[in-house]
């Protein structure tokens, strides 16, 4: 994963974009969105409870805030995730075009259950609501990149392909 949460601490570049970021709008609680997500690239994938008060002291603004939006926005980790994070879409057209089977069948390939971190740190399976592209259905977000449509017979050798490239 990321090294301790109790010294996390951005990169002098993550730092920068932070700074750069609070001077782009009116009021600091606007920059939060941008911010949290630099901090979840530079902490391996997920905002931990000491980053976000990391983030709340550079910031000038409570906690709270940030948490707010931890908790509300479904792109946000909130908790550790592998080396790939494969987000299997499972709402009506993915599902219709075997979206939950494919989630299943990537959990019993990587011998992973739904949500947490494979053994050895490399795949997190979750099934997620519509991500917008219903027109490669049935799909997923691997990290940052939509792949689809993903067929049953190749998913697995899809994603291991995926993993060696990380």
């Amino acid at each position: 994963m990321s090294k301790s949460q109790k010294d996390f601490k951005l990169s002098e570049e993550g730092l920068a974009f932070v700074k750069k970021e609070l001077t782009r709008y009116e009021t600091k609680r606007s920059a939060i969105l941008p911010c949290v997500y630099r901090v979840q690239k530079e902490n391996g994938g997920w905002v931990s409870p000491e980053a976000v008060s990391y983030l709340s002291k550079i910031m000038d603004i409570p906690t709270a805030y940030i948490n707010e939006v931890l908790s509300f926005y479904t792109m946000y980790n909130k908790s550790p995730v592998g080396k790939l994070h494969i987000q299997v879409c499972c709402n009506l057209s993915c599902a219709m075009n075997g979206g939950r089977e494919l989630a299943e069948h990537l959990c019993e390939s990587f011998n992973v259950k739904e949500g947490e971190v494979s053994a050895n740190d490399e795949v997190t399976i979750s099934r997620v609501e519509c991500l917008g592209a219903c027109d490669i259905a049935p799909m997923a977000q691997v990290n940052d990149k939509y792949i689809g449509p993903l067929k049953k017979e190749t998913v697995v050798e899809e994603m291991k392909t995926l993993l060696e490239e990380k």
